[in-house]
């Protein structure tokens, strides 16, 4: 029996799977930072891999006589923004939101002054 989006029980469950073992990549090659949620000081970065974050925040949560909620960690953030000025350039984003474009207006002057667009 075919569900609506028109796939079949086989591709669903293949979506699946996929999607877990793209899940479990992410997790394994995610940069981590490990911080106090009471105070929001960062106590370790860089710590590769989900598995590996949870068990050095166990180890700095046992080190220092934590309690369990008051150490944390999240995947560290990348650049929000995969364009960048180059060497010389410098960056300017616009001061209002463009919805049409869900971001804002990005571009960078070159070293002689002219404006090149990022969007």
């Amino acid at each position: 029996m075919a569900s609506r989006s028109g796939r079949g029980p086989i591709e669903i469950i293949l979506e699946c799977v996929r999607a877990r073992n793209r899940r479990l990549i992410l997790d394994a090659v995610t940069s981590f930072y490990i911080f106090r949620t009471d105070t929001q000081q960062v106590l370790a970065r860089g710590v590769m891999g989900y598995d590996a974050a949870r068990e050095k925040a166990t180890q700095i949560r046992k080190q220092h006589g934590l309690k369990w909620d008051q150490v944390s960690f999240k995947s560290e953030k990348k650049s929000r923004s995969s364009w960048s000025a180059p060497a010389g350039g410098r960056l300017d984003v616009a001061r209002n939101y463009n919805p049409s474009k869900r971001g804002r207006f990005k571009g960078y002057y070159d070293k002689h002054g002219n404006f090149h667009d990022l969007d």
